[in-house]
């Protein structure tokens, strides 16, 4: 109804001013006319068209100067008042401004949706740029502008093989196709993008850039866990199923000091991939969740003590493991997660420490009320290139010693993910040859003191 109401007022609204000005221009004539009639009338007949051509004349030369005012008026910017007139012109002028009002309006709810069109479109997180039929640049976002190292403004125009020149991307844009095309490096070292080509409109273009740099790492991370999983599980297995095949085939030909032997190192081998497949659980139970489940005010004192329990069983009086317990308190969390990381780090104190050597553990509530768990070891240490990645899942410094030692390579990942869960920070020192300091600090919001 709306729609059928405006279209029967406009038509109303042309009725109306094609009769007024025929009106205004019948109203015109009629008084040149009278005029005319009244001068033959007084006068003579000669004297009467003198007068009607004069009168007409001035009439034309009215309605020149009026279009000469419009066409005048048309030359100007937008926006530039219209003249006033008189009689059918000033009607003229007043639709004329009222038509320019509503290319205003029109122009202004334009430029509106083209503003928001063009801020959703600097939002987004993935390049666009839209191509011309030429394939020059007619619009790019910031995304797109930092992907490709484009200027905004000043490549608006210029041909987007011209500045993009990766061979890639210049031959996918020759023969688009649904699939997009990998770019990596280019303007950023490191960087991948999934750039793809969309047609839309009258044979323009859009490109659409996505980083996936992250998704290929992920993938990347993916591939590297399945084959070091792989690989860790591959030794214990092949050495069981070798001892095994060994008993079955030649059972009768070893002593019973040989099969014990045997079954002792497929145990230990077992043994070796049930701590694998624990540690797997463990992070990835603990990667599930951002916060430990069940929290639980944790006895930081007999917390500490089961881990040098376990220490010593694990040393068999090779080291001389030392304990300095600060002041009592208790942490916020779970008592499992906890154990599991103070154990990791105990337990790798114990395997990378040579005979003899000495293990410190200690925990102390420092001045601003936080708390500091530390295992300091006189081992071998670690060089500084390695520091960054020994929280990573199965990077290990020394491959063969940590398998000797029964290490996974997953302890640091584990410590690492369950610090995180509690808001601690994991901190590492060390130097080759005098051994190495890890720290768990607690931050103040995680600690019980008594009293």
């Amino acid at each position: 109804m709306p729609c059928r109401q405006s279209r029967s007022s406009e038509g109303g609204r042309k009725i109306l001013a094609s009769r007024y000005i025929r009106v205004s221009t019948a109203a015109t004539l009629t008084a040149i006319c009278a005029v005319a009639g009244v001068v033959w009338i007084f006068s003579s007949l000669t004297l009467a068209l003198a007068v009607l051509a004069a009168l007409l004349v001035l009439v034309l030369l009215h309605h020149q100067h009026n279009m000469g005012r419009v066409v005048s008026w048309a030359q100007q910017a937008p926006g530039t008042p219209l003249p006033r007139g008189i009689a059918a012109w000033d009607y003229i002028y007043a639709s004329l401004a009222r038509r320019e009002r509503q290319a205003q309006e029109q122009r202004a709810r334009l430029t509106r949706s083209l503003k928001r069109f063009r801020e959703a479109t600097q939002a987004l997180p993935d390049g666009v740029i839209y191509l011309t039929r030429q394939r020059t640049i007619e619009w790019v976002n910031e995304a797109a502008a930092s992907y490709f190292g484009l200027d905004a403004e000043r490549d608006i125009g210029r041909a987007v093989t011209s500045l993009v020149r990766e061979p890639a991307f210049v031959s996918y844009l020759a023969n688009p196709s649904a699939e997009p095309v990998i770019l990596r490096g280019g303007h950023h070292e490191g960087l991948t993008l999934a750039v793809q080509v969309i047609p839309f409109g009258e044979d323009q273009e859009m490109v659409l850039a996505r980083d996936i740099t992250q998704l290929e790492r992920l993938d990347m991370m993916r591939r590297d866990f399945v084959a070091n999983v792989s690989h860790e599980l591959k030794t214990p297995l092949t050495v069981v199923s070798g001892f095994v095949e060994t008993l079955i085939d030649g059972d009768e030909d070893f002593s019973v000091e040989d099969r014990r032997h045997f079954l002792e190192l497929t145990l230990s081998q077992s043994q070796r991939m049930q701590r694998l497949v624990d540690d797997l659980l463990t992070l990835s139970s603990l990667q599930s969740g951002d916060a430990p489940r069940g929290e639980e005010v944790v006895d930081v004192q007999a917390l500490v003590q089961g881990v040098l329990n376990e220490a010593r069983l694990l040393s068999r009086g090779r080291h001389e493991i030392v304990c300095e317990q600060g002041p009592a308190a208790a942490i916020v969390g779970s008592q499992k997660e906890l154990y599991s990381a103070f154990s990791n780090l105990v337990s790798n104190a114990v395997r990378y420490t040579p005979e003899h050597g000495e293990i410190r553990v200690s925990w102390s509530v420092l001045e601003d009320g936080s708390g500091r768990f530390a295992v300091e070891d006189s081992g071998i240490g670690i060089e500084p290139q390695h520091l960054e990645r020994l929280t990573e899942r199965f990077y290990r410094v020394d491959q063969g010693r940590s398998r000797e030692t029964g290490g996974t390579g997953l302890g640091l990942a584990i410590v690492k993910h369950v610090l995180t869960r509690h808001n601690a920070q994991l901190g590492i020192a060390s130097q080759p040859g005098t051994g190495s300091c890890f720290t768990a600090h607690f931050p103040v919001r995680r600690l019980r003191l008594p009293g």
